[in-house]
Order: C-alpha cells, then structure tokens, then sequence
C-alpha cells in the first residue's frame, strides 16, 4: 500500500503570536485592531507610535549622558580647588598607576565600566551578525520561493499558448485542406467538422485557464507567426530566465507577478543586508579602538571614537524604531496571511478568490477550480483522436492525398495531449501550495527570527554606548600627564617647581676612588666595586 502524501501547512510561531497580541495605539492614544492593512492610515498610526519609542529611548539616553558630563564636569572642577593636600596623599598611596587611594579606586571603577561596555557591545556585535544571517536567510528561502512559483505559472501559461497555437494551426491547415479533400463525401466531411469544431472548443477552454492572459492574448493575436516550431512538446526554461511582468513606472503590475516580487525583494534585501553589515562594522571598530585607546591611554583616539561612538548610539536607537515596527507589521501580517492574500485586490484582479483559496488551502476536501474545464478539454481530445482514427481506416483508401494532412494532425493532436498531461499536473495544487508554504516559512519562521536578533542587537549596542559615553570622560582622568622632555631625551626640570626637583646622584672619579681607598687600613675590594658601581 502506497504512502499517502502529506500536504505542507504553515503555523504562526509562538514570537508571531506574541508580537502579534501587544496592544496598538494610534496618534491619538486609542486602542486598534491588530488586523495587517498596509495601506490604511490607521494602521500606519499604530507603527509610527511603536516606532517612536524608540525615539522616546534616545532622549532618555541623551539626557543620562549629559547628566553623567554634567556631573563629570562639577565633580573634576571641585577636585581642583580642594588643595594640595588631599591629592599628596592620594599619590603617596598610590603606586604610580592612580588605581590606588579614594580617587583612584574610583578611576579605576569607571576604567573598568568602560571596558565592560564595550565587552557587551561586542556581545551585541555578534548577535547582529547572527540575526543578519538569519534574515538574510529567509529572505534567500521566500525569493527562491516566488521564483518557483513564478516558474510553474509561466510554464502553464507555455504550455496552455503553445497547445492553443498548435490545434489553431491544425485548424487553419491541415483540417481545412482535408475539408476540400473531402466536399464529395458526406461523412469524411461531417468528421473532419467535428474536429474542427472539438478543436476551437479546446482552444476556448483553455484560454479561460491562463492564468496569465498576457501571454496568451499575444499568442493568439498573432496567427501569422504561427510555424510548426511551435507544436513541438514545451522544455521548461530555468526559473532566472522565466518570463515575469515587468511593471512600467515602477508600481505593481496587475496581475500580481511573483517574479517581480521576487526580483524586488532581491534588491531590496542586497541593500538592507549591506547596510547592516557597515552598521555592524561602525560598531566593532569603534569598541575595539576604544580598548585600543584604553590600552594605550591615548586621549586623541579616545576623543574620536567619542565621535563615532555619538553616531553609532543614534543609528543604534533609529534602527531599533524600524526593526520594531517591521516586526509588528510581520507578525500581523504571518498570523493570518491567506486572509490577506485573498482581501488583496492587485491579486483578486485577472484572478478569482476560487483558484486563490484552492492554491493557498490545497484542502483534499476542495475540488479543482480547473476540474470541469480539463475534463471537457479531455473528452474533447478523445473524441477528435476518434474521429482521426475512422478517417485513417476508412477515408486514406478513397482519398490518398489526405494522408500528408491527416498525418499532420495526428501529430499536432500528440503533441498536444503530451502538453496537456504536462498542465493538468502543474495545475495540481500541492507545487503551488509547497511554494506558498516554504515562502511563508521563511518570511515568517527565518526572517522573524532574524529581525528580533536584529533588534535585541540594535537595544544592547544602544546601552552599550549609553554606558560608553558616560563612563570615557572618568576614564581619561586615569592616564599620567606626560613629564616635559629635553633635547637629548632625558626628562626636563625647568617647568618644574623647586620643591618637585630631585638631585642628581653622586659620581666618583677613579682618583677620588683611590684616595679614599688609600686611607682604609685593610682595603676591602668588594666595597671598592660597590662605591664604583653606584
């Protein structure tokens, strides 16, 4: 007993749930329905007050980092008019390295405050990667999804123009010289009719098929260019090469295509995908030449990364107010999307919500929309293929001249059932639906996952330079002031007051050495070599 199938189905994950039931409030502190509508300005309200939090975060951070200066700047001022006394004694317990006494322990603190902040930048560095990956991934999945997609509509609408063309140019041929052939016989006659009339029958059958009437509507516009090139069985061309409308303008095409979507999405996420990418680098390069600062206790590239730290918090809390906004929108949007689909005019447009709900469900319980028509079209085939069959035993006997023409649409009529077995299994629901499900999966699985990594990226790298910024300023009144140097290297006392000069040590002469060694009784050689050395 043959396996049986299973169709894939699509789930909102437990983060699509969740962000999907915070509350919405619009400009006016109202409470609205978390239903996804893009293009109302309600819903639009809801994402830009969501948004704005984020700003609200800026401020907020502004405000303790010029606390922090302010604080910085009184406390550095009164250290200064305290005296000398109090600063003798912090350096006389202190090592040399002014991580010692009151004042230093607490250089020391805020040292180490700036260090840790920049140790959980790096943290939120590598979750951003992570999370970039992660969308970049889902996007990869849901473009490669619309490809396919848009490579099976193609080839039915292929196959359903190139079988239309065939049985056209068997009735503009083949069929009408066998109907000359056959004006002395009656029932020849009335069978090559009634292939005709099957024929133009299939061709308008088919024609309400298409799901891509463009394609269509040139096929059969221009019989002229007909040529038995065109009856041969259709190879599929590789989906980057499948036909998709191009929209003029700019806007979206009507029909919906997938392959513009896709191609769309492309560029967009190549952009998105870069942009975060030298966001991510911004960051890691201004934390690592802070350490590298820090280390070498040089205040210059302090003072620049000052700058480019101010830049990195403000993108930081911008990013973070657009990562939360796609996120709602998303979950919105993947909780329920085939209400969406189907309430979405550019797709209800040249296509039915039948065939939509048949290819986004794909339910057993659901009959094919296209199941009368294929049927007729079936039938209608049989019967010309028997008709055909009584003219080959009972006409090429009477008339040997319609045997080219006879032959002619035997093949015609075998290349077109071959491409119509082809369209009745595209025109199956379960390739569709697997590509709507894996595009789903990825927006909504991969790339959900990666936007909240973004975003919980874009919240830490926002504190990590909150902290950063509040800590640097402390940090610098760690690092010695640099001694005066002379020409030759050693250091100068000149700019130094009295009191802080120290002597020069002694020096000894070989002669001095002697005399004073001469007036030992019993010279001792080992205390010689130790008046010497120093």
């Amino acid at each position: 007993m043959a396996a049986m199938t299973t169709v894939p189905s699509y789930t909102p994950s437990l983060w699509v749930r969740l962000c999907h039931a915070l509350p919405r409030l619009d400009l006016t502190m109202q409470m609205k329905d978390n239903i996804f509508v893009p293009d109302s300005w309600e819903y639009q309200q809801t994402l830009l007050v969501l948004s704005s939090l984020s700003a609200i975060a800026l401020v907020i951070s502004l405000l303790v980092v010029l606390s922090f200066l302010i604080h910085y700047c009184c406390c550095h001022r009164g250290d200064r008019s305290e005296g000398s006394e109090e600063e003798e004694e912090d350096e006389d317990a202190s090592t040399g390295h002014g991580y010692s006494g009151k004042k230093g322990r607490g250089i020391c603190c805020v040292t180490w405050v700036a260090v840790a902040s920049v140790t959980l930048c790096c943290v939120a560095i590598g979750i951003g990667f992570y999370g970039n990956s992660e969308a970049n991934d889902g996007m990869y999945q849901l473009t490669s999804s619309l490809l396919t997609a848009n490579y099976t509509l193609a080839s039915i609408d292929l196959l359903i123009s190139d079988t239309i063309a065939g049985l056209q140019l068997s009735i503009s041929g083949p069929l009408a010289s066998m109907e000359e052939l056959f004006t002395g016989s009656k029932p020849f006659l009335v069978s090559t009719r009634n292939c005709r009339r099957l024929s133009e029958n299939v061709v308008n059958l088919l024609s309400s098929i298409s799901l891509a009437r463009a394609s269509v509507d040139a096929g059969l516009g221009n019989d002229s260019g007909i040529s038995g090139a065109s009856i041969i069985p259709l190879t599929p061309v590789p989906p980057s090469v499948a036909p998709t409308v191009v929209p003029t303008g700019g806007i979206m095409p009507n029909p919906f295509s997938p392959g513009w979507a896709a191609n769309t999405l492309m560029v967009n996420e190549d952009y998105r995908w870069l942009s975060y990418v030298l966001l991510l680098l911004l960051d890691l390069i201004v934390c690592l030449f802070i350490l590298l600062g820090l280390a070498k206790q040089a205040r210059w590239l302090l003072i620049l990364m000052t700058v480019l730290a101010w830049l990195a918090l403000f993108l930081s809390w911008g990013s973070l107010g657009l990562e939360t906004a796609t996120v709602v929108a998303l979950s919105d949007f993947c909780s329920d999307p085939n209400t969406f689909v189907l309430n979405s005019t550019n797709f209800n447009t040249g296509t039915s919500t039948d065939v939509l709900d048949y290819y986004l469900t794909c339910s057993r319980r659901m009959n094919s929309p296209f199941q009368q028509l294929l049927t007729q079209s079936q039938r209608a085939l049989s019967n010309i293929h028997t008709h055909l069959s009584n003219l080959d035993r009972n006409a090429l006997t009477q008339f040997p001249k319609a045997e080219k023409s006879l032959r002619e649409v035997q093949q015609i009529l075998n290349s077109t059932e071959g491409n119509f077995h082809q369209l009745v299994a595209l025109l199956n629901c379960r390739g569709l639906n697997k590509d709507y499900i894996d595009s789903l999966k990825g927006l909504c699985y991969d790339g959900m996952e990666g936007l909240l990594y973004l975003s919980l990226y874009s919240f830490l790298s926002a504190l990590a330079f909150t902290a950063i910024l509040c800590s640097l300023p402390g940090a610098w009144r760690s690092f010695p002031r640099t001694p005066n140097v002379s020409s030759n290297g050693n250091p100068g006392y000149e700019s130094l007051p009295l009191t802080d000069r120290q002597s020069p040590p002694p020096s000894y002469s070989p002669s001095m050495l002697t005399g004073y060694g001469g007036s030992q009784s019993h010279p001792n050689p080992a205390h010689s070599r130790n008046l010497y050395s120093r």
